[in-house]
């Protein structure tokens, strides 16, 4: 029997954790306990020695030193503090009334902000929770299909997973070993695409099916001007030049550059003119609504300012906090900083911020904040004793039969974290599975940041996977499950039941596993965004000591 535990000791260690985490048993316990247990068994069966527990404390007190980490209590609060401000209400109210006149234009408002409160709070509940109470009933109202309106919402609410500043990137760069901003300039265009992808099916539905995403009647648009009209060629007009002005700076901006340096600069980055050409063009937009407001001026229609107002605030604070990352200018760490201080400034500026919102956001923090953290700890104690007895080594050895090399070790990992997502957290996938594939990823030839940026869309769909999905039971928590009376149109609407939501979801999921597939496929989608790496060849480098009097003078006769 002992020579048995001896011979097998990885699998059964990690056969106990995983039993432990079915269970239901708190993760970061079971993780420290199963770690420490067999770790003294190792060290009575001779498999380790007494002096590796030495350095064990060691690696608890690195990560308490992990500057990168405090990115995820910055996001997190600014997060919570924009979604308790109001944001999310104000942007689907004033993006619907923009989009609302056209078939399926309410499920494009839901993309559109889904994905703006991704970029911003960075929080899964809350983006479904809000769109859930705003918009579904607004949907159901008009006649909007139930499982499309459902699943929009969920899958809209999950961007927050896989668009940049997401916690999950953080982690997934942490434990990696890879820089987070190179995390979210691979995990940009992916991202991006994924929410095209959610805005095809919704306009395809409106071609072909238009009786399951109807437009919004006239008399639903509050936003009028006194002459009965909507509004709404102004707002093109002003999105139309502001459109043209960045693009002109964009093309112009290493001109620009030379000119205000006195001497021809060179070509700047392509991120460095994007980034540098969108935020002007937010402010810009700012700058003239506010003047119009000011000396008023009759330019802009009720809908041209109030978009303004709401749209621009919120994608100035992402040009900032995302572009000094991008650019290099700020850490992850000191962006995160910024993007707390900036929502703390907008909730102010919106008159919506009070000791007890404040008091909130900061004890919702700190429970995330311990909670990650002490899963950290017992992730880190468990894959310190799992890879002292040879762990790893185990690891690959499972890995080595699997044909097709880099695709069949890709598809391999993605199928089981796609049905582990049906009963694990992300953040235990994360700190659990990717230690310990990490190694065998690096060893074929993988590059780490494309590899995370696969699970990280893999681990997106866990929250919309029926029955279990998160995103399905945050909006099965607000919405209606049996028939009421709409307070608008006095007439009699059907709930929601939890078929529709799973039904919904289903469609969403095969698209996120399409953009898997996708990038799998090309991963240029994901590196191409990357700063090139410097060839170092080791056979060339050279080490030459210093010579003559000076040396020899420095050192004196004490050698």
């Amino acid at each position: 029997m002992i020579e048995f535990v001896t011979a097998n000791i990885a699998p059964i260690m990690f056969g106990v954790v995983v039993f432990f985490l079915l269970s239901g048993f708190p993760v970061a316990f079971s993780l420290a306990s199963c770690g420490l247990f067999f770790g003294f068994i190792g060290l009575e069966l001779d498999i380790i020695p007494a002096t590796l527990f030495q350095a064990l404390p060691l690696r608890v007190f690195g990560i308490m030193q992990n500057d990168t980490l405090l990115a995820i209590p910055f996001f997190t609060l600014m997060g919570l503090i924009l979604e308790r401000s109001g944001m999310a209400e104000d942007l689907l109210e004033t993006v619907g009334q923009v989009f609302g006149p056209i078939r399926g234009g309410l499920a494009l408002a839901v993309i559109f902000v889904g994905a703006l409160l991704a970029a911003t709070t960075g929080v899964v509940a809350a983006s479904v929770i809000s769109m859930g109470l705003i918009s579904l009933p607004i949907m159901l109202r008009y006649g909007y299909s139930r499982p499309i309106a459902t699943g929009v919402i969920t899958a809209s609410g999950t961007l927050a997973q896989a668009i940049p500043p997401s916690l999950v990137l953080i982690v997934m760069a942490d434990q990696l070993g890879r820089s987070v901003g190179d995390m979210y300039k691979g995990a940009m265009i992916p991202a991006l695409a994924l929410v095209a992808l959610y805005a095809l099916l919704v306009i395809g539905l409106a071609i072909f099916r238009p009786k399951m995403v109807p437009a919004l009647p006239p008399e639903a648009l509050s936003y009028r001007e006194p002459n009965g009209n909507s509004g709404l060629r102004s707002l093109g007009v002003l999105a139309l030049l502001v459109t043209t002005v960045s693009v002109a700076l964009g093309q112009n901006y290493g001109a620009v550059l030379g000119y205000l340096n006195g001497h021809d600069s060179p070509t700047p980055p392509l991120d460095e003119t994007i980034v540098v050409a969108l935020t002007f063009g937010t402010f810009l937009a700012l700058a003239l609504a506010i003047i119009n407001r000011l000396f008023k001026l009759g330019l802009l229609s009720r809908i041209a300012e109030r978009v303004t107002f709401v749209l621009i605030p919120p994608l100035a604070l992402i040009f900032l906090v995302l572009g000094t990352i991008f650019l290099g200018v700020a850490t992850p760490t000191e962006g995160g900083a910024m993007g707390a201080t900036g929502a703390l400034i907008m909730a102010s500026m919106r008159r919506r911020l009070d000791f007890k919102t404040l008091i909130q956001g900061l004890e919702s923090t700190a429970r995330l904040s311990i909670f990650v953290m002490f899963i950290l700890i017992g992730s880190t104690v468990f894959s310190f004793i799992f890879t002292a007895v040879d762990g790893q080594i185990w690891v690959e050895h499972l890995f080595d039969k699997l044909p097709g090399g880099q695709l069949g070790f890709l598809l391999f990992v993605n199928v089981v974290i796609f049905f582990l997502g049906f009963f694990l957290d992300f953040f235990e996938i994360a700190f659990i599975l990717l230690p310990l594939l990490a190694p065998v990823a690096e060893k074929l030839g993988i590059d780490l940041i494309w590899f995370g940026v696969i699970i990280a869309l893999n681990l997106q769909t866990s929250f919309l996977t029926p029955p279990f999905g998160f995103a399905l039971f945050y909006l099965r928590s607000v919405a209606p499950g049996a028939s009421y009376l709409d307070r608008i149109t006095n007439k009699r609407i059907e709930g929601i039941k939890t078929t529709d939501i799973y039904r919904g979801s289903i469609v969403f999921v095969l698209i996120q596993l399409f953009m898997v597939a996708l990038v799998i496929a090309f991963p240029q989608l994901v590196t191409g965004g990357l700063d090139e790496k410097a060839a170092v060849d080791l056979d060339t480098i050279q080490i030459e000591l210093p010579t003559g009097d000076g040396w020899g003078k420095e050192k004196g006769d004490g050698w």
